[in-house]
């Protein structure tokens, strides 16, 4: 029994890992429904294993997109200040903003970024070019260029909308301070939307800024009890195969097939959110 407990574990590692990877949303948010709902296990133990899901992937995904130079070191590391500031005031806020005005907030945001996405679908310009560039991104060299392995070809792009892109990033730190969900929907609309900055290089370089932000919780989650071995192991085990594989996957899909995965999942959470400020869960 504990082995079969143990091969299922790994093999939804496996499956979060490969779709996290390729969507850069971690793989918390397949993974807490699987334990709950199917398994029928303690929703702490479901954060838990979120939290060393999100890691894992986050390992697991950069290693493969830092080799190939899809994501972009510089743009990760300039929002992950916003995003870690959002988080510790948000934690420091907890409590003193209505919990249901904040899912409405969030959830809100989420379905306009899927209809943006759906936009930017239609039109299929998935490469901004500018001919005057935005300074802030020259200033802070924030403009990038990685090798598309599905169109065979160098793509270079430039970033735009710089505080449109840390003010949402900041918020996405809020909403994982005081709501205690994960952000990498939000960081992928923040590039992608806001930002200009291609599908590919969003979801790579979300990967890698999850795992920043996730590690920071972790140690509360495994002194709290949490995080129990016998679930996180084998989910971190598969995660770690499955995240290279979809990583790989991802550079080779069109950037289209990738929104038409993303667009509906967007929209899914954004209503989750919204109607959960009503009294709706589902």
């Amino acid at each position: 029994m504990a082995v079969n407990f143990t091969l299922l574990m790994f093999g939804v590692g496996l499956f979060a890992g490969t779709l996290g990877a390729i969507l850069g949303i971690g793989g918390g948010m397949i993974i807490t429904p699987i334990i709950t709902l199917s398994l029928g296990l303690d929703i702490k133990y479901a954060i838990g294993a979120s939290i060393i899901a999100v890691i894992a992937t986050s390992s697991g995904a950069t290693i493969a997109f830092l080799k190939d130079d899809v994501l972009n070191l510089r743009v990760a590391m300039f929002l992950e200040i916003a995003t870690t500031i959002g988080a510790v005031i948000g934690a420091i806020l907890t409590g003193l903003i209505s919990t249901r005005f904040l899912y409405f907030l969030f959830g809100s945001l989420l379905i306009f970024s899927s209809y943006n996405m759906y936009r930017k679908l239609r039109k299929n310009d998935e490469v901004y070019h500018s001919s005057t560039p935005d300074k802030l991104a020259t200033k802070f060299k924030l403009n990038g260029s990685y090798y598309d392995k599905n169109l065979k070809k160098q793509v270079d792009y430039q970033v735009k909308h710089i505080p449109a892109g840390l003010s949402i990033m900041f918020g996405a730190g809020l909403a994982s301070g005081m709501l205690g969900i994960g952000s990498g929907a939000f960081k992928v609309m923040a590039m992608d939307n806001a930002m200009h900055i291609p599908l590919k290089p969003s979801t790579a370089t979300s990967n890698l800024m999850m795992g920043v932000t996730a590690a920071a919780s972790a140690t509360v989650y495994f002194f709290n009890g949490s995080v129990r071995p016998d679930i996180a192991v084998p989910l971190a085990l598969g995660i770690l195969v499955g995240a290279p594989i979809g990583s790989r996957i991802m550079q080779h899909l069109p950037a289209k097939t990738i929104r038409l995965i993303f667009i509906p999942l967007l929209l899914f959470l954004g209503l989750k959110m919204a109607l959960k400020s009503f009294g709706v869960v589902f």
